[in-house]
């Protein structure tokens, strides 16, 4: 294991709501096991993750009355923190919402925190889903074919030239309010379902995008994490494959390889150098089996939940990456473990019960001989666990008495009627052709 420099604390941030973020325990544990101090900022001190034997204190975040003043209530936070710590410590964001919010006060926090050098223009510019295509157009990268409606009629519109399903994202998630039953991506199978999701466009926070979904199918999805140190340095960087997605098809990585993919690493290459980024990066991809491209699905600036299935066997992941470089230690070199597993137990069981039939794909092993990293169960920390378990079962419960009332409750038969293309489609094809 390298050498890390035990007298700077971590602090994890996580600004959104969602007990089940596996990604934060394992950046608890990957730290904490380096005899790192760990701090958290999470939704509740009763949140699993919370109850890992690795952190030491959490706070609860802030509260306030409006997205756009979340940031300012963060640092606020952080600087009150600060005096308890006594000494610099290593800011960690586990999503995007963190990940802007620091950057956008990072000129404020620097003197007690450690941050890489990213601002919130070039970080936004990625987050954002809008922007992030339009960074990809100018860039002549691989994207699916987006548009952004300005009215339901439009929406309608570009959704028959796209072709229906289609994948439905708001630029903006981390803006979404809670329980709104918003979700940040969804695939939308018909044309009163787009306008009806437009029509929801001012409480949602952002602007809708509209996507062409490309076919799923086994062995399509990659991802690629990585850290890029303070002199452009791409360390730690890998591929895996999704073997199991929840949503299926459309979702986070409940079963994950590493795998080796020399087209996705150089795309990543050529799209990490073109932004100037800095610190940790996770980047989804598809490939297209028609034309052979992988395309960039989703652009993260913070570690992915699943970053843990790239611990290599010296046990450097891109969290251990960013605290060596940001403490001025060397950064090893990144060692594969070619066939490394990582199962998410809770949305793994959910993807069998709705696909039982899809097998896993072997591939070559590495050092180390590859292995199996769960999320939730580790025999040195129970706990979290246990409180997932319980609160896992809470959640189920909740959504099968929902389900039950709607499936108890007389509704009307609707009138199926035929589906014919809205005036504008013509124009909107011919628009996206010209391209």
């Amino acid at each position: 294991m390298p050498s890390f420099d035990t007298r700077v604390p971590a602090v994890l941030v996580r600004l959104d709501r969602n007990p089940f973020h596996h990604g934060t325990l394992g950046a608890a544990r990957s730290l904490g096991r380096a005899g790192v101090p760990v701090h958290a900022v999470l939704e509740s001190p009763t949140s699993p993750a919370a109850r890992s034997r690795y952190v030491r204190t959490v706070r609860t975040r802030p509260e306030p009355l409006s997205p756009s003043a979340l940031p300012a209530a963060l640092a606020d936070l952080l600087l009150r923190l600060s005096a308890d710590l006594e000494t610099p410590a290593l800011l960690v964001p586990l999503d995007d919402l963190g990940a802007l919010a620091l950057a956008e006060h990072r000129a404020e926090l620097t003197d007690r925190y450690l941050l890489p050098d990213q601002s919130a223009d070039r970080l936004a510019r990625v987050a954002d889903k809008a922007e992030l295509a339009e960074t990809c157009r100018a860039l002549s990268l691989p994207h699916p074919p987006t548009e952004l409606p300005e009215s339901a009629d439009e929406a309608s519109a570009m959704a028959w030239a796209l072709g229906l399903p289609v994948v439905a994202k708001w630029s903006r998630p981390w803006l979404l309010p809670p329980g709104s039953g918003l979700r940040s991506t969804s695939i939308v199978r018909s044309l009163p379902e787009v306008r009806a999701l437009y029509a929801r466009t001012s409480e949602a926070g952002s602007r809708l995008l509209l996507q062409r979904l490309l076919p799923q199918g086994r062995d399509l999805d990659w991802f690629v994490h990585g850290y890029v140190d303070s002199t452009g340095r791409c360390v730690a960087r890998a591929t895996g494959r999704k073997e199991r997605s929840w949503p299926d098809g459309a979702g986070l990585t409940a079963v994950g390889r590493w795998a080796a993919n020399p087209e996705v690493e150089r795309t990543a290459g050529e799209l990490l150098a073109a932004l100037g980024h800095r610190g940790v990066f996770d980047l989804d991809f598809r490939l297209d089996r028609g034309t052979g491209a992988y395309h960039l699905l989703d652009f993260n600036p913070r570690p992915g939940a699943q970053f843990r299935l790239f611990a290599d066997p010296d046990g450097l992941d891109v969290v251990r990456a960013m605290h060596l470089d940001l403490t001025g230690r060397p950064v090893p070199a990144h060692s594969p473990a070619y066939g490394r597993r990582f199962v998410v137990e809770n949305y793994a069981a959910l993807s069998v019960l709705t696909s039982p039939g899809r097998r896993r794909t072997e591939g070559p092993r590495g050092r180390g001989g590859g292995g199996t990293e769960t999320a939730w169960f580790a025999a040195d920390d129970l706990a979290p666990a246990l409180a997932m378990a319980g609160a896992w079962l809470l959640h189920v419960l909740r959504k099968g008495v929902v389900t039950l009332r709607r499936l108890l409750l007389p509704g009307r038969p609707q009138k199926v009627t035929a589906v014919s293309p809205p005036p504008a489609a013509r124009a909107v094809s011919d628009r996206m052709t010209r391209r």
